[in-house]
């Protein structure tokens, strides 16, 4: 079974597309800082995508919903 499931994330992120954007940005973030937001034996995943995703489902990473801007007539 994969860890975390799909529709765990899937309560917490809006879409598919964006949780892959997401997780790809922190993945890249991780192996290119080697900062991980836990201790690295409460992974279950030995990979840094993985990882971003397991973060995102413990609510580590917050999605923030991105207003639509108008400009004045």
């Amino acid at each position: 079974m994969i860890y975390p499931s799909i529709d765990k994330l899937l309560n917490i992120v809006d879409s598919k597309y964006q949780l892959v954007h997401i997780a790809a940005r922190r993945s890249k973030e991780m192996t290119k800082t080697d900062f991980y937001q836990m201790p690295l034996n409460k992974y279950v995943s030995t990979k840094n995508i993985g990882r971003s995703l397991e973060e995102v489902a413990e609510g580590l990473i917050t999605v923030k919903d991105s207003e639509k801007t108008q400009e004045p007539n």
